[in-house]
């Protein structure tokens, strides 16, 4: 195996590693949600957008590995619904969260103009304000751990942005 198809392979498989992260991440809200009661505010659910998204560019990414050019297009639109996913995890723990009502913010607005709310109610229908919906998991706010683990994906796409732009075009 060429160096350059060596370098493909490693950033597709680093995009499935965090495609199948930002999924579970979504699941794990979903669980907490549905069978422990602990309800999402606006920006969890916002966030929650923002973890599909990248898991789909990450995937499209995974899925177009042999083209370079779709390998870093993809990877760049991960990185940048991670970096989106951290500035969203970051406002709620530090603005957010810090207001009685996070009701006509821009992640409520955002919903619901995409109407998300209404058609997948169960996935992004914020039921909480920010305040109560940052209570801690293990001793640390919600926000965090969102926002640790948009850290962990923004640095899997960038690795694998990396990776396809050291790869030749036409890898043998």
């Amino acid at each position: 195996m060429s160096y350059s198809s060596r370098m493909l392979r490693r950033s597709d498989s680093i995009l499935l590693l965090g495609a199948v992260l930002a999924i579970v991440a979504v699941g794990v809200a979903l669980v907490l949600q549905h069978a422990f009661g602990i309800e999402p505010c606006a920006w969890c659910t916002f966030q929650r957008l923002l973890f599909l998204i990248f898991a789909a560019f990450a995937a499209i990414g995974w899925l177009a590995r042999r083209s370079r050019g779709a390998l870093l297009a993809a990877s760049s639109l991960a990185t940048v619904a991670a970096l989106g996913g951290l500035w969203a995890a970051l406002h709620q723990q530090f603005v957010a969260a810090q207001s009685l009502s996070c009701a006509f913010t821009f992640a409520d607005r955002a919903l619901m103009k995409l109407r998300l709310d209404e058609t997948l109610p169960w996935l992004f229908e914020a039921t909480a304000s920010c305040r109560d919906a940052n209570a801690p998991l293990l001793g640390v706010p919600f926000a965090l751990w969102s926002a640790a683990l948009f850290v962990v994906l923004a640095l899997l796409a960038a690795r694998a942005l990396l990776a396809a732009r050291g790869a030749p075009e036409n890898p043998a």
